[in-house]
């Protein structure tokens, strides 16, 4: 008699250990969320905290990474100091404060080297014939070409050294760095001398400088020439008058510090 064999059922399903799995999980669930609901967040302490993320220099050159509600006010009170905060670089201010200094200090040095000019000026009777100007670099002082030279010519005439020698007594009591510049008007020039107008310029500003150091015995260090030629011209090249304007000698007294006496 053969042995009755016993059917065996498939069951099919989740292993036993999924159970217990599922179960964990489910409790952390509930777990995270009893902790939420129990939880609050303070409103004012967040919005505290998003605003000096917000305003930090530090996050100055880069893009905040907390959206800004209204960035055009918010940026206003950074740059009017409202949103200050401890972790400014004090360094970084002081060198700030430093620039202002120094820039307010060259000011200062050019107004009262553009008083000093002007009141010499005015005493020795030069304001009909030599006009005087400030800019960035100092006090800039324009020579018409009939006072010193012929026309396409850079030997200084004789009645042209009577200014040459007040202009170095004036430089004598201002250890200035100075720059004398030639320029001339459009009108093409072409000779053995001077093959074009770069030539005269260059040469009649030459002829300034050495004059001023043979006479007075100057530092020849003091001193630089530019020729421009006919490249920056004041008046319209159109007439006769603005002609006349356009050649010119002009002296620019540097600052002392010689730091301006290259060209910008």
């Amino acid at each position: 008699m053969k042995r009755r064999q016993v059917r065996q059922e498939n069951r099919s399903g989740a292993p036993k250990w999924m159970v217990t799995y599922s179960d964990m999980v489910t409790l952390i669930l509930v777990f995270f969320i009893l902790l939420f609901s129990v939880s609050q967040i303070d409103m004012v302490k967040f919005d505290a905290i998003s605003e000096s993320f917000k305003n930090r220099m530090i996050f100055d050159f880069y893009p905040s990474p907390v959206p800004m509600e209204n960035p055009t006010e918010n940026t206003s009170d950074q740059e009017s100091g409202k949103n200050s905060n401890e972790f400014e670089n004090p360094t970084q201010l002081e060198n700030m404060n430093d620039r202002d200094d120094e820039t307010e200090d060259d000011q200062d040095a050019l107004d009262e080297l553009m008083e000093q000019v002007e009141r010499y000026l005015q005493e020795h009777n030069l304001t009909n014939v030599i006009s005087a100007s400030r800019t960035d670099q100092g006090v800039v002082l324009v020579l018409q070409e009939s006072i010193l030279f012929e026309t396409g010519e850079a030997d200084i005439l004789d009645s042209g050294k009577p200014f040459l020698d007040k202009i170095g007594k004036l430089l004598t009591n201002i250890p200035n760095y100075v720059k004398v510049e030639g320029h001339t008007d459009d009108r093409p020039i072409s000779n053995y001398k001077f093959p074009s107008n770069w030539e005269l310029s260059g040469a009649r500003a030459s002829s300034v400088i050495r004059y001023l150091i043979n006479e007075n015995d100057f530092d020849e260090s003091r001193f630089t020439s530019v020729g421009y030629g006919d490249t920056k011209p004041i008046a319209p090249n159109t007439s006769e008058t603005n002609w006349r304007q356009n050649r010119r000698v002009e002296m620019v007294i540097l600052e002392s510090d010689g730091k301006n006496q290259g060209d910008k």
